[in-house]
């Protein structure tokens, strides 16, 4: 499978610039790729007014992903903000060619912004299969809490999509990494550019990371751009065969 990620700068609360800007990065795509890989919030920057920017879940960001995932040929997944009856969501969604889609709500809501004020916390972690790959998503923040995101021997690939900091930036991809190490899996890290609406910048450091935990593909800081990397099924089943520490791993509980 190849996976792309896009790592570009958005307009704050500008759906209709940033859906824009993204259809043009997403055309050299078409029939090249399998997966693309957005960052969190890719329609309006990381915002905790979702009165501002808020759909229902079948809304115009819903249909653009749609859209482009049937006339590229590839499934695309990132998060924007979902409404469901009084709650909002900060929703993760893949939507495949053939029209399939999966939702993860964010877990861990970056309670330092305000954002567990603002929005309702998702209670189910997900795995799903495309083209081969089990695949499970996160958001942003998640990326700090090791336990809900543990593999449970049920996924090859874990994908973040994020607006991290560029002030934590050595925690970004120190983490990425950890994931990837400690779960043997593949790690895709999908991260914004520029400064948002409230004067916070980020660099992107978008990368995908091995199960060894070696970076296969990294975008330079503070540039637009794509950047995709080949994965390997066979590959991953080999080295977790030859070296098995997930049947080592303690059993747990995730609680609610």
């Amino acid at each position: 499978m190849k996976i792309s990620l896009i790592q570009s700068d958005l307009a704050w609360l500008d759906k209709a610039t940033n859906l824009e800007r993204f259809s043009e990065l997403l055309a050299p795509l078409k029939a090249a790729t399998d997966l693309v890989v957005l960052p969190e919030m890719f329609n309006t920057g990381f915002s905790v007014n979702p009165l501002q920017i808020f759909e229902e879940q079948n809304g115009e960001t819903f249909k653009w992903m749609s859209g482009q995932a049937e006339s590229g040929g590839f499934a695309i997944c990132g998060s924007y903000i979902v409404k469901e009856g009084s709650n909002y969501y900060n929703r993760w969604l893949l939507v495949t060619p053939e029209k399939e889609s999966y939702i993860y709500d964010k877990r861990h809501l970056f309670s330092i912004s305000g954002e567990d004020q603002r929005f309702t916390r998702g209670e189910k972690r997900i795995v799903f299969t495309f083209r081969g790959v089990r695949i499970s998503p996160y958001i942003c923040y998640d990326l700090r809490f090791p336990v809900w995101m543990r593999n449970r021997n049920d996924c090859d690939l874990i994908i973040v999509s994020a607006n991290w900091p560029e002030s934590r930036r050595s925690v970004w991809n120190t983490l990425l990494q950890a994931r990837a190490i400690e779960n043997q899996c593949y790690v895709a890290g999908s991260n914004r550019i520029g400064t948002d609406g409230e004067g916070i910048k980020y660099c992107g450091d978008s990368v995908v990371v091995n199960p060894k935990g070696e970076i296969i593909a990294s975008a330079e800081i503070n540039e637009e751009r794509c950047v995709s990397a080949d994965i390997s099924i066979d590959e991953l089943s080999d080295f977790r065969s030859k070296f098995p520490a997930w049947k080592d791993a303690d059993e747990f509980t995730v609680t609610t």
